[in-house]
């Protein structure tokens, strides 16, 4: 795996090498001290997630004010836009978001440290999304930010009205919502 940077220091895209022929492919898809060389950590990832979602469904912008969750995040099927927003108020990045194109062709891992919002829209007719997380999920600490906050003034790849959970028509302004301190 080869770390990139992003504009977001803390935010990582993993890109794996991956190895193929006729017969298919293999690559390593974690590899603790490669990611403990880019990032400085060496997280417990607690929860595997996996969710299958339709085109132009949009997931997010989730976060956890409590047992915050850094969240290692790759597709297996199809293709999202995949965006971090730092919520972290002492961070010189601070209001700031990363978005990266994450396909099962081109096998992309993004890392979004806790502190992080998080989300990502379907850009495929359907796309299988796996993610792990270093908590567990505590819905009585998950907060939501809109996805299309003009204060963030996210770059969404979409032409239309996305597909929403009633969870995410409920999420706060990026200024009302809480934030990490």
């Amino acid at each position: 795996m080869i770390a990139h940077a992003t504009s977001i220091p803390d935010v990582l895209v993993f890109e794996p090498k991956v190895f193929g022929d006729d017969r298919g492919f293999f690559y390593e898809s974690f590899n603790e001290n490669v990611f403990a060389e880019a990032t400085g950590l060496r997280p417990s990832f607690v929860q595997d997630n996996h969710s299958k979602s339709a085109k132009n469904v949009l997931r997010g912008l989730h976060y956890q004010i409590q047992q915050p969750q850094g969240k290692l995040v790759r597709v297996t099927q199809g293709e999202v836009f995949d965006v971090a927003v730092d919520l972290r108020e002492s961070s010189p990045t601070f209001g700031q978001w990363v978005g990266e194109r994450l396909s099962a062709e081109n096998k992309r891992m993004l890392w979004v440290p806790a502190g992080f919002a998080h989300g990502f829209l379907v850009l495929s007719d359907t796309a299988e999304f796996l993610y792990k997380t270093t908590d567990f999920y505590a819905p009585q600490h998950e907060r939501c930010i809109r996805w299309n906050d003009s204060t963030l003034n996210i770059q969404w790849p979409i032409e239309e009205q996305p597909s929403l959970s009633a969870k995410d028509t409920q999420g706060l302004s990026f200024l009302e919502a809480d934030k990490y301190s």
